[in-house]
């Protein structure tokens, strides 16, 4: 069956071809233009059709056009088969290059000759471009005499060679072609593989950077940079590598000489302020910067401490001491990256980190910061800035690079000799800080109180402190018997020697004696060396017996006996030994009451009931608690790094009203307990333990939990019961919502109860 397309379709057909499509007859008229065509050459299809095919000619070749077409026409042997590449005309009269295939078919109405047309102006253009592209690279190429230019194969045998690099290797084309690089390659290097390892770097990375020494072609040797860039198709196959280099041998050896001096120069500086007028004056032999600064890493702040370098010909855009944050700075960003931060224009966007306004401000516009690293810890960064675009170069950065690991090692050696004086100077502020607070003892550092009982007390301390009299403390548990002790010590011509503390009821018998008196080696077992006893240590001093009470019977007759001739011996040892000591005593205890048990020598007892001294329990000192309390409040605050500022009238007078059997001892642990539990500003205390109830008062506000509750009530009929939102009662308290419904709950309180 024959199948003939209408005209219809065949028009449709040639519409959807990508290139333009235009027929003529054997006259030359144009029969049918299609809409790419259309487009192409910019006329609209009435001004085409039925006109010769010449309009979309060049006026310059029309003549030339008509005659080829007569001969296309009537010599099909002269006819073209392949493609042909001409000038055509638009509609404006402007010319561009077209590619034609031609082809001629009979129809009932005689010849047709049909072209396709493709519009290859782009094409020409990137042609155009590319050839001149590759016309100035091989004049760079050819013409660069200071860079050794050439390409290798994938397995590094030379490709090319320029001019530079037979003036800096010695060998002519001939010769190197086909060669492996490794000829360029030191004997040492090729040993380990080097040449080899530098290719698969550059294969793996696409790009390798490095210096080190070359070989010429006579033997001698020359400092290179290089930089190796692998080649590869669009299928990321490797073609193969260009390398650059360059003989720096000279530049190596003067930055060697300039990094010698400046090594010899800050090394011998220790002081931190001589380091910093020494790494300027450093600096200066390399170049002017309009800003220097080293920002020094402070662990106990984590921020950066800034120090601005002094400058000679320019005076530096910053001065003052600054902290940098190590989040947002160009500096944190160098430290954590570890290698250097350059920024040849400052006002690009974009960037995790923000320049300091006052650079900006002052106009700097490139920057440069550079890690300060020793032994593999970061110090901080060497910080330079330009008002000019574009200041820093890669060979300066690298110089500076080796300059900033000389200021390092400089500035480890300042810090450690800063942190040895400072070591020093501390050490010996302690001494005199803990002198001091030996001395603070004799006027009441740390009693603290204004009662008339209180005060008697230290009439009393005043009175005997001067004498050497033995003086025995009395009180019940908790009272400060030490403290007074201490005091007592702190008045005496004794206060310059060492004041020896022994608790008696911490300790067996056996080792009471030997804590007391020392023993020598093999005196029994397990003494395995002499021991130096504490009535020995306070010889010239003074030593206070703690809970003295506690003393076994049967070493009392030996403490008597040292006391009253002030010598004793060692356990194991028959040797007398003498002592200058003076002797306090406390105890909770009714030693009367033992002595006529039988439980405590009458001697001994009228030796230590020289000069008693009896403290008051807190519950006598009623108008002290609330001193005392906020000394404690004060005291574990600042410990627990607590912002704490008040106690309310309402816990101070539940405290003041509770009996506080343990004493002061029982109140400060009290508040230490109230400091950890407190979230806010006011004091949130917990109630006392029960086992104390029945030592207080009957009323129905004795405990502070009774108090508490009472203060808790009243504030809710205040606030008609409101517990939550801006004027309920737990804003009122100071609480979160929901620990003061945790408190009403402990405390039985509920809404019925207002």
């Amino acid at each position: 069956m024959n199948v003939r397309a209408s005209p219809v379709e065949s028009q449709e057909l040639l519409n959807s071809l990508p290139d333009g499509v235009v027929v003529t007859d054997a006259e030359g008229s144009i029969t049918f233009v299609s809409d790419q065509a259309l487009e192409i050459f910019g006329f609209p299809r009435e001004e085409l059709l039925g006109h010769s095919v010449e309009i979309l000619v060049p006026d310059a070749f029309r003549e030339t056009h008509r005659k080829y077409r007569e001969t296309y026409l009537w010599n099909a042997k002269a006819r073209p088969t392949d493609a042909m590449e001409l000038q055509a005309r638009r509609k404006d009269g402007s010319l561009f290059p077209v590619e034609m295939s031609l082809a001629a078919y009979r129809t009932p109405d005689g010849l047709r000759i049909i072209t396709a047309i493709r519009d290859i102006s782009r094409r020409k253009q990137m042609e155009e471009a590319l050839h001149r592209s590759e016309e100035r690279y091989r004049r760079l190429i050819e013409e660069v005499k200071d860079y050794a230019i050439f390409m290798l194969d994938p397995e590094g045998r030379v490709m090319t060679w320029n001019e530079g690099a037979r003036q800096m290797r010695g060998h002519r084309v001939e010769e190197i072609l086909g060669r492996h690089v490794s000829v360029f390659f030191t004997p040492e290097d090729i040993k380990v593989g080097r040449p080899e390892e530098e290719l698969r770097e550059a294969a793996e990375k696409g790009r390798f950077e490095t210096e080190g020494w070359r070989v010429r072609k006579d033997g001698s040797r020359f400092w290179s940079h290089v930089v190796l860039t692998a080649l590869r198709d669009q299928n990321h196959q490797l073609l193969g590598f260009t390398k650059i280099a360059r003989d720096i041998t000279e530049r190596k050896r003067a930055s060697e000489a300039v990094l010698l001096e400046i090594s010899n120069r800050l090394i011998s500086h220790l002081n931190l302020e001589d380091l910093l007028n020494a790494i300027a004056a450093s600096l200066r032999q390399i170049k002017e910067y309009d800003y220097a600064g080293l920002a020094l890493y402070d662990p106990a702040i984590q921020k950066l401490r800034v120090y601005a370098l002094p400058l000679a010909s320019h005076k530096n855009l910053i001065h003052e001491e600054l902290l940098l944050s190590m989040e947002n700075s160009p500096a944190g960003w160098a430290i954590k990256a570890r290698r250097p931060l350059v920024l040849n224009r400052v006002h690009e966007d974009g960037r995790p980190f923000e320049i300091p306004a006052n650079l900006i401000k002052q106009g700097v516009l490139s920057a440069c910061r550079i890690p300060l690293i020793h032994r593999d810890r970061v110090l901080g960064t060497l910080n330079l800035a330009s008002l000019q675009e574009g200041a820093f170069s890669d060979e300066e950065v690298s110089l500076l690079g080796q300059i900033a690991n000389q200021i390092a090692l400089a500035l480890r050696n300042a810090i450690s000799f800063r942190q040895l004086s400072e070591l020093k100077e501390k050490l010996a502020d302690e001494k005199q800080y803990l002198e001091a607070e030996i001395r603070s003892r004799s006027n009441f550092g740390e009693i603290v109180g204004q009662s008339a009982a209180l005060k008697q007390v230290l009439e009393q301390v005043e009175t005997v402190a001067p004498t050497d009299s033995t003086v025995l403390i009395l009180g019940e548990t908790g009272t400060g018997k030490e403290l007074i002790a201490r005091a007592i010590h702190g008045l005496s011509r004794r206060r310059e020697e060492a004041f020896i503390t022994v608790n008696c009821s911490a300790l067996p018998a056996g080792l009471l004696e030997s804590e007391l008196f020392g023993h020598e080696k093999g005196a029994f077992t397990g003494s395995t060396s002499r021991k130096i006893g504490r009535l020995e240590l306070a010889h010239r001093g003074t030593l206070f017996l703690d809970e003295v009470g506690d003393i076994p019977l049967d070493l009392q007759p030996k403490l008597l006996r040292a006391l009253q001739e002030r010598q004793f011996e060692r356990l194991g040892s028959s040797q007398t030994i003498n002592v200058d000591v003076r002797l306090l005593a406390a105890t909770n205890r009714d030693l009367e009451m033992m002595v006529d048990g039988g439980r405590f020598r009458s001697d001994l007892y009228y030796r230590l009931n020289v000069f008693p001294i009896m403290l008051p329990p807190l519950r006598e000192r009623a108008g002290d608690i609330s001193l005392l309390a906020r000394y404690f409040l004060e005291k574990y605050s600042r410990r627990m790094g607590k912002k704490i500022d008040s106690i309310s009238s309402e816990v101070l007078h539940g405290l003041s009203r509770y009996s506080w059997p343990g004493n002061i001892r029982e109140l400060e642990h009290y508040i230490e307990r109230a400091v950890i539990l407190t979230t806010g500003p006011l004091l949130q205390v917990p109630p006392l333990e029960s086992k104390f109830k029945k030592k207080s008062k009957p009323a129905s506000a004795n405990t502070l939990a009774d108090a508490e509750r009472e203060h808790i009530l009243r504030i809710l009929r205040e606030t008609n019961g409101i517990v939550g939102g801006p004027r309920g009662a737990a804003a009122r308290l100071g609480l979160k919502r929901t620990t003061l419904a945790s408190k009403m709950q402990r405390l039985g309180i509920s809404r019925n109860s207002v």
